[in-house]
């Protein structure tokens, strides 16, 4: 198979579907593509009903082009992660892997387009995120929720408004940003970088004001961060958690017990947002995104120092900063509902606590003067504990 047939393949399942953000190759398979959250197969002639061993490991080394260091990792780690490009149409981040001894492939589709605050609709929040100075922000969320794609949109704000010098360190480079007002260099793990950790560390001695870190991966990487943090730069970087509250137990989860109080007080004092983000099922298709936003205030401060508590939880704790920019998923669920972008349905199903969701909707829909429960009249049963007339 060559680099032509390969080129010609991602050409047609790119073109098979609407909104393709993935591709997917697995052995026993055809070729498939996500479009809007969903896995469809794609047809191609000759046909491929059920791909072999072989086709994918072929597939694969294509991808890896002979490169030395990525054939290494794979064999060694068991994946690998890279970039591909099909001229004229879309840029790749690639991950290939071994399951059952034979390859997989996903590709996902790397936007041309920088995104901007207002073609996501992004919230407010965001705008306070792009006015930071230093500190540390951090965009959460599970794999394909669109946390690069906001993080692109931060920083081309800043951008846009702040002439300052910007290091990104990517694995692998997904928006090729211009240079605006401000001064842009974007490194690759692999081609400029071996580790994020290391990475950062160099970065210390680059001057940059804004630090991107592709993932919080090891307790290395997020020690470094707080030091650039503490240092008067601005760190932004993702993890992999599900709310702001997860967030924060997770990084404490790298260090032992006996440095967690130091590193409370590091977290404490360096973090200023965190942004957890999850796509939905829009009504009319494709996909909207909802937040669980949680910024920087005494009261976050002291239950980053001190753990969570009865009454003062982390949930609790953002509902009533909704003046200061912060949300729940649940409110915000809730608001995407109220204005028709999804149903009722979804908004049960990918709330947080369904209970206010479901009181939250319910108030929408008694709003509207909808009925709120499928329960009919009611009446009074007037013959109920009387006797049966026998004729």
């Amino acid at each position: 198979m060559r680099k032509q047939e390969i080129d010609y393949i991602l050409g047609k399942m790119l073109d098979s579907h609407n909104n393709v953000s993935d591709l997917n190759i697995t052995v026993g398979r055809p070729f498939q593509v996500e479009s809007s959250g969903q896995l469809t197969g794609v047809e191609l002639t000759p046909p491929f009903s059920e791909l072999t061993p072989f086709q994918a490991e072929i597939f694969a080394l294509n991808l890896i082009n002979r490169d030395r260091r990525l054939t290494e990792i794979l064999l060694a780690q068991g994946s690998c992660d890279s970039s591909y490009e099909l001229p004229g149409k879309a840029r790749f981040r690639v991950n290939i892997f071994s399951q059952r001894s034979n390859y997989s492939i996903v590709l996902r589709k790397l936007a041309t387009q920088i995104p901007t605050f207002d073609d996501m609709k992004l919230p407010e929040a965001f705008h306070k995120m792009a006015e930071e100075k230093n500190g540390i922000i951090l965009v959460t969320g599970a794999t394909g929720s669109g946390k690069s794609t906001s993080l692109a949109a931060l920083l081309n704000d800043i951008n846009e408004r702040k002439s300052v010098h910007i290091i990104t360190l990517e694995d692998p480079v997904e928006f090729s940003h211009p240079h605006k007002k401000a001064t842009f260099n974007q490194r690759e793990m692999g081609n400029d970088f071996d580790s994020f950790a290391s990475g950062l560390r160099a970065a210390l001695r680059q001057a940059p004001k804004v630090i991107l870190v592709g993932e919080m991966r090891d307790r290395e990487t997020v020690e470094i961060a707080l030091s650039a943090a503490e240092t008067g730069h601005l760190v932004v970087s993702t993890l992999h958690t599900v709310d702001a509250g997860q967030t924060i137990n997770r990084i404490l989860g790298m260090f032992s017990s006996e440095e967690e109080t130091q590193i409370r007080i590091r977290l404490s004092d360096t973090v200023r947002w965190i942004a957890c983000q999850r796509l939905l099922p829009k009504e009319g298709g494709g996909r909207v995104a909802a937040f669980d936003i949680m910024g920087s205030n005494m009261r976050v401060k002291d239950t980053i120092l001190n753990g969570e508590s009865e009454g003062k939880t982390y949930y609790e704790i953002i509902q009533a900063g909704k003046a200061f920019g912060m949300t729940t998923f649940d409110d915000y669920i809730i608001e995407l509902f109220s204005r028709g972008e999804v149903s009722e349905e979804t908004a049960k199903a990918y709330a947080s606590n369904k209970g206010i969701v479901g009181r939250g909707i319910d108030s929408v829909k008694s709003s509207r003067g909808q009925e709120t429960t499928d329960i009919g009249k009611l009446q009074v049963d007037k013959g109920y504990g009387k006797p049966e007339r026998k004729f």
